[in-house]
């Protein structure tokens, strides 16, 4: 697949494939500790750390888990990317993004490229996500893509040290393709 064909563009986002010139701008929003407080990333988060995510991403098959830089007038601020499934036909959406952009519908906009993506391009049948139960901005996100709440699974996961509840949340491609019209 061509690098440009994977590119989606959105109203203020260019979701396009990493390349390892994006270490810098990773480095600089992922070391904060409130960007990765919910995320399986290390802590501290050190410049090492984003050549291998950035190496990892590039290295990584677009076909099952394709994946996106979120760049900001030219500057990468966050990550999408949607783990397929190929024999269940569903996909696991994560995303994240610099702290500075918080609140701001950046997410969601990339998210809803995303799914309308996976939906067309991939012919998937649910796209879920899930976040620890504490991370509400996270869920709020699932919940403003009219993902349905699908449960809570309760001391899923350790994340250092500390056992965590994760919430998931799914959408379902009728469910995209009616609201969507």
């Amino acid at each position: 697949m061509e690098t440009r064909e994977f590119e989606i563009r959105t109203e203020r986002l260019l979701l396009r494939p990493h390349r390892l010139e994006d270490v810098d701008d990773i480095f600089e929003f992922a070391r904060d500790p409130q960007w990765g407080r919910y995320l399986t990333t290390p802590m501290p988060y050190l410049r090492e750390h984003a050549v291998e995510f950035v190496e990892d991403r590039i290295l990584t098959s677009r076909d099952l888990w394709p994946a996106w830089a979120l760049v900001l007038d030219g500057r990468v601020v966050g990550g999408i990317g949607i783990e397929i499934d190929v024999e269940y036909a569903t996909g696991a959406l994560g995303y994240s993004i610099a702290k500075e952009h918080w609140g701001r519908g950046l997410t969601v906009e990339a998210a809803r490229a995303v799914i309308d993506w996976a939906f067309r391009e991939r012919g998937l049948a649910k796209v879920y996500a899930y976040a620890d139960a504490r991370n509400t901005p996270s869920l709020r996100v699932m919940e403003k893509l009219g993902m349905t709440r699908e449960g809570r699974l309760r001391s899923h996961r350790k994340l250092r040290n500390e056992r965590v509840d994760d919430v998931y949340y799914g959408l379902l491609r009728e469910e995209w393709e009616r609201d969507d019209s």
